[in-house]
């Protein structure tokens, strides 16, 4: 068993080293995440076209109701929940069922037979801040064309906004969670691809296989680097995150990187999965590269997965990219508990089950 450990442990060493031992290597493993950190955060922006939204209509009034189907009369909002009581809205806006909940409270079609001024609580999940800000500016100009078709006067109902974990509703406090994943999964990925087809190209592939460790043990020296260089990586973009950009952190950092290393695990077992198939260097970069811009499409990042047709949601099933962005988000932006994450953290673990043992096998199906 000790052995074992230092075998592995030496293989472990043998990798970082042929990883950091060029300076060429050593920029490329840092300074594209420094520089991609800064690039997004002061240039990415998006625009969305599909709200869900909730109401909580304690009124229940013809006046409530007409305003309600004003809005979902627009196409661009969606009612998705009629909610019975407050007790109700942290969920549907925790769990992203919702992007804004509309409250009406019961004395709201009173207050305006006696041509008093009457208030609209709109709770906004800041989370999704573009399509937020965008929401509140729609439903601004509704409720003005309410109050004229009803003849009040100006104002009479008036839309008091609250926006929840992004109070200024910035894109920056939505994109920049997403990218301590994003970017830490692009060079891990290639890191894991190129590990095991690097052998095979420098000529130093028989000589791996006549040491005495097993098939699963050099994927799990060839595993730990990957995993720690993309620990790094996720580490570099948090602190120009939170010191550069002066976002601040609602969570645990333990809960942060518990999510953060089971992603990166996952990503890891995809990573070596294709090194396993790749007979060079060049096959592996082009099959990592073939897969990243897909992954990331279709993570969540640009736009809400709820957004795209049915055929690319069930696909998101596949993309770990998908459920690391729902960890770094709602642990960073939330102060969500790990415990609390078991809906991504269960697709996680499934992925790094199926390609880990996959790319074992592949490894062994290479040699025979």
């Amino acid at each position: 068993m000790i052995n074992t450990f230092n075998a592995i442990r030496a293989l472990i060493k043998k990798e970082l080293l042929t990883l950091f031992k060029e300076p060429a290597n050593r920029i490329i493993l840092f300074v594209p995440a420094l520089l991609q950190s800064l690039l997004f955060g002061y240039g990415a922006t998006y625009d969305l076209t599909n709200v869900p939204y909730a109401v909580l209509d304690q009124s229940k009034s013809e006046t409530s109701q007409s305003i309600i189907s004003h809005i979902s009369g627009t196409g661009v909002f969606h009612l998705t929940h009629q909610l019975s009581s407050t007790t109700e809205i942290a969920e549907v806006i925790e769990n992203e069922q919702a992007i804004l909940v509309m409250v009406f409270q019961s004395d709201f079609e009173q207050k305006l037979a006696r041509q008093q001024p009457t208030s609209i609580q709109m709770l906004l999940d800041g989370r999704n801040s573009t399509t937020a800000g965008l929401a509140s500016a729609y439903i601004q100009a509704i409720i003005g064309k309410v109050n004229q078709s009803f003849g009040t006067k100006e104002n009479q109902i008036q839309l008091i906004t609250r926006a929840w974990y992004n109070p200024n509703l910035e894109s920056r406090w939505n994109i920049m969670p997403g990218l301590i994943a994003m970017l830490s999964m692009i060079q891990t990925l290639l890191i894991a691809a190129l590990s095991v087809a690097r052998e095979r190209e420098q000529g130093t592939f028989d000589q791996l296989l006549v040491t005495p460790l097993t098939p699963i043990q050099i994927l799990i020296g060839k595993a730990v680097p990957a995993i720690t260089i993309g620990l790094i990586q996720s580490s570099v973009v948090l602190l120009i995150i939170r010191f550069w950009f002066n976002i601040p952190m609602a969570g645990s950092l333990l809960d942060l990187y518990l999510g953060l290393l089971i992603f990166t695990i996952a990503v890891v077992g995809v990573g070596l999965s294709i090194s396993a198939i790749s007979l060079s260097m060049q096959q592996a970069m082009l099959y990592t590269f073939l897969i990243i811009m897909p992954m990331t499409l279709l993570s969540g990042l640009l736009t809400p997965v709820k957004n795209m047709p049915d055929v690319l949601q069930t696909a998101t099933y596949a993309n770990p990219l998908r459920f690391g962005l729902d960890i770094s988000r709602r642990v960073y932006l939330e102060g969500t508990a790990i415990t609390e994450l078991t809906s991504s953290i269960w697709p996680l673990l499934i992925m790094a089950a199926v390609t880990i043992p996959l790319a074992s096998w592949m490894f062994r199906h290479r040699l025979s």
